[in-house]
């Protein structure tokens, strides 16, 4: 197969976290399936309780590793969900506190529950808030400062801090800040809306920055993040044009490498958009996107299909696999990405698309040689 560009990153799914980038290692198959459950997958077969003290307490979760490893271990054994088979220390960082830590740090917020991941609630910024919103230092916000905290406990547990926050992306902040008016701003107040994109945008690139300075004191090294634009098809390409990209490439500027997640929605009226982004190492979108056009416009990332759910529970094995073969025509080298499996899910379907990956790795995977 083709060496990898050294600047790619792949679907990263830890034990019970959202999904999120890790780097490559040069070794990743054709066909790289990435699967991942949800907290109530683990809850229901592990006991583990995802409340609060999940995200607060390193050490319940050093604790509870080697029991969702072991679940793994028996019901799919051989295979490297949650990096299960990865030499070295545990990931303990990578899901704490889901995907809320920044719309925590502008101070919504948190609701936990057992069997969930966290959400963050509050009001919407009104326009007065909105206008008077400033860029936040995380080095002086207590909530960054306990998660800091947990960082020298878990190099004292392991030794080295691997793992990631989830910074998510300035326009999905700003949505959770904003609520639905952010995408009347665009229109209406498009000063108002450039001015909470670029707070939203300081706050996080000083965010990542800490992390990483504290993570390569442990001997763990990063020089990359991910923007999640889960919520840009509630715009128009022009408008992200305009309005959005700037502010990701702002972000983009200041790391070497840089991957963009949108959900498994159609990608196509976007893909212009993105290409736009220098050295782009990794992109995600949904099945009924032009899989062959995003390898002609991303030649160099390291792309993913994100196979949803509904598809895997509900399909036959011959539509799936007619589905995975067009990937690996039109795609391939690429991952599939599998999260938020949940208990509807049967192991001998997650076995059966693993599979069915490698063999088609192994078929397709030659004529890239």
């Amino acid at each position: 197969m083709k060496s990898p560009n050294n600047h790619q990153l792949k679907h990263y799914i830890a034990l019970a976290a959202p999904a999120t980038r890790a780097p490559i290692e040069g070794t990743e198959a054709f066909m790289r399936p990435e699967v991942g459950f949800t907290p109530a997958w683990f809850h229901e077969h592990c006991g583990i309780d995802f409340s609060n003290r999940w995200h607060e307490d390193p050490d319940y979760r050093w604790q509870a590793h080697p029991i969702m490893r072991e679940e793994i271990q028996r019901r799919f054994p051989g295979r490297n969900i949650g990096w299960i088979l990865r030499e070295g220390p545990p990931d303990l960082l990578t899901g704490t506190f889901g995907a809320v830590v920044v719309p925590v740090l502008f101070g919504q917020e948190i609701h936990y529950a057992p069997d969930q991941w966290p959400v963050a609630y509050g009001p919407p910024l009104t326009d007065i808030e909105a206008d008077a919103l400033t860029p936040l230092d995380p080095e002086n916000a207590p909530f960054f400062q306990a998660i800091l905290d947990q960082i020298d406990r878990i190099e004292e547990l392991t030794g080295a801090v691997h793992g990631f926050l989830n910074w998510q992306g300035v326009l999905n902040v700003a949505f959770r800040l904003r609520g639905e008016q952010i995408f009347m701003d665009l229109f209406d107040a498009p000063e108002r809306a450039c001015h909470i994109f670029d707070c939203i945008t300081q706050t996080i690139i000083k965010g990542i920055k800490m992390l990483y300075a504290r993570q390569s004191i442990s001997g763990v090294h990063y020089r990359f993040t991910t923007i999640g634009n889960c919520v840009v098809n509630m715009i128009r390409p022009e408008h992200y044009l305009e309005h959005v990209l700037p502010y990701d490439l702002k972000i983009r500027a200041e790391f070497e490498d840089f991957a963009i997640h949108n959900c498994a929605w159609v990608l196509d009226p976007y893909m212009e958009c993105y290409a736009t982004i220098p050295d782009v190492g990794y992109i995600d979108m949904g099945l009924k996107s032009d899989l062959a056009l995003a390898k002609r416009l991303f030649p160099d990332a390291r792309r993913n299909v994100l196979y949803t759910p509904m598809d895997l529970a509900s399909k036959s094995e011959t539509k799936i696999r007619t589905d995975f073969e067009r990937i690996a025509v039109e795609m391939a080298p690429c991952d599939i990405g599998m999260p938020d499996l949940d208990l509807n899910i049967p192991d001998e379907r997650v076995m059966f698309v693993m599979d069915l990956c490698e063999e088609l790795s192994g078929k397709y995977g030659k004529l890239e040689e």
